[in-house]
């Protein structure tokens, strides 16, 4: 099947690697996105390993689309819609890009819902309820350059929602894009990790899983459960064969997890119990400028507040200041990752970095700066 994956923005390059490990071919990568061939295998197994991914698209038409009248015949005569999609099934329509004559996407959707109901009406003389919160099947519609696309949507959450963090800061990072930072700093489980800033856990919690292969989502309800060629025994093999992996936790070195905040301490204690991983990530509640370790040289990240969504600018230079000589006095010989949404305040840390790589946090440009600490 030709499946199409959507990627936080600057990790395409890595979800195309990870889902390449998966066992899909022909991938090709775009801004935001990556498309790829697989086999039913492979295509419910990414689904419980890929941790980068926000959700997966599986492509089911395609034709010419200038205009209404081709948009509403072209969905009505390029897939099998009655096979599919029986009345007593709900369904709703998502549409991104459009055309010169169909920019509107509420209006572009509402002709594919009708082409859609008009065949069933006309077929057995009912139809499809329409379900926006809970619907058995989402049909997605991409228009470009007078071309249509018609896709299935795998799953109505977003797969970055692993169902181990209820509880969040002000500012979360997502899980994916937490991982796919991970991934950047080659952490290999050898040498210990450190986040100063951990509020929710979440990279600490994304490290050990992605280091680990730990799967996830193995108890969510998916859509293509709804698919006339759903291969239930491929699925349940797949499914069995994650929910049984053994995981060797033994072997992970120190990783420790900082938080100033009380309530956002336990909001992070509270995460990381529900992952599994209370015996392994060791959390202090404390000012990370109080840090006294005594390790073998590993890798220290930090999301730190940029004045975007929390704090105020000039109130976090002196935060920025004392970040940079504390970890310059107390951790020579380590490797400091940064994310950092304001290049006015990494300069207040006077460190030299030796990459940055571009990502986007929630919308802001960010930076993901390595520094090696001399």
């Amino acid at each position: 099947m030709n499946v199409v994956a959507s990627s936080p923005e600057g990790l395409e390059k890595y979800l195309a690697e990870e889902i390449a490990n998966l066992g899909g071919f022909n991938i090709n990568t775009y801004k935001r996105f990556i498309n790829f061939e697989c086999d039913y295998e492979t295509f419910y197994r990414v689904h419980f390993y890929s941790r980068l991914a926000f959700r997966f698209y599986r492509e089911i038409a395609s034709f010419n689309c200038y205009d209404k009248q081709s948009l509403y015949e072209g969905v009505r005569d390029s897939f099998d819609w009655i096979g599919w999609l029986h009345y007593e099934k709900t369904f709703n329509v998502q549409v991104t890009g459009k055309t010169s004559s169909l920019s509107h996407t509420h209006f572009t959707a509402l002709e594919v819902k009708n082409s859609i109901i008009d065949l069933q009406k006309a077929v057995w003389n009912k139809r499809s309820n329409i379900s926006l919160d809970n619907p058995d099947f989402i049909i997605h519609l991409h228009l470009n350059n007078n071309q249509a696309i018609i896709s299935l949507q795998s799953s109505v959450e977003s797969l970055h929602k692993r169902g181990y963090r209820p509880a969040v800061g002000n500012a979360p990072l997502k899980e994916n894009l937490a991982s796919g930072l991970i991934n950047m700093t080659q952490w290999n489980g050898k040498v210990p990790l450190i986040d100063i800033m951990c509020g929710s856990g979440t990279f600490l919690i994304e490290a050990v899983h992605q280091l680990l292969e730990v799967p996830i989502n193995t108890d969510q309800v998916y859509l293509f459960e709804n698919w006339l060629d759903f291969k239930k025994d491929i699925y349940l093999n797949e499914k069995n064969k994650a929910i049984n992996k053994i995981i060797n936790y033994e072997k992970l070195p120190k990783i420790i997890g900082c938080e100033i905040n009380r309530k956002v301490f336990e909001q992070a204690k509270s995460n990381i119990s529900l992952a599994g991983l209370e015996n392994y990530i060791e959390l202090i509640n404390d000012d990370f400028l109080e840090l006294q370790l005594k390790f073998t040289p590993g890798i220290i990240i930090c999301n730190p507040p940029y004045g975007k969504k929390l704090g105020d600018e000039n109130e976090l230079i002196h935060l920025y200041e004392q970040m940079g000589i504390f970890l310059k006095n107390n951790f020579s010989g380590w490797e400091f990752w940064l994310l950092s949404g304001n290049p006015k305040l990494t300069k207040y840390l006077k460190m030299k970095s030796s990459l940055k790589i571009p990502v986007s946090n929630g919308g802001i440009d960010c930076r993901w700066i390595k520094y090696f600490i001399r």
